[in-house]
């Protein structure tokens, strides 16, 4: 099972717009055929704050294509995706797919 990176810059300013615009995700990804594992967001604790994480299983990279055409026609997302742009707390996307490591049995 693919697991979808999206590693996020945002601007730390604005760090409550970018966590709207996660709140908004949960429903699309699900209907459109990911599992959401999460969206994460750094804390003042330790480390950069101008980053941001979302985690999204798919069953195969065929289901993940599929979902990424559903994605540009969905108007929730079309919205969601706008308001973020419009607020400029998204800087850089950067997308990659990774792979669990499993303990040998």
């Amino acid at each position: 099972m693919p697991t979808l990176c999206i590693k996020y810059k945002i601007d730390p300013h604005k760090t409550s717009d970018f966590e709207q615009y996660a709140r908004n995700w949960p429903s699309p990804i699900e209907r459109h055929g990911g599992k959401l594992i999460g969206y994460f967001l750094p804390t003042k604790l330790a480390g950069p704050t101008d980053f941001a994480l979302a985690l999204i299983d798919f069953p195969s990279l065929a289901v993940y294509e599929q979902y990424r055409e559903r994605l540009m026609t969905d108007p929730e997302v079309r919205a969601n995706v706008a308001r973020a742009d419009q607020s400029g707390c998204i800087l850089i996307e950067n997308r990659s797919f990774l792979r669990m490591v499993t303990a040998a049995s």
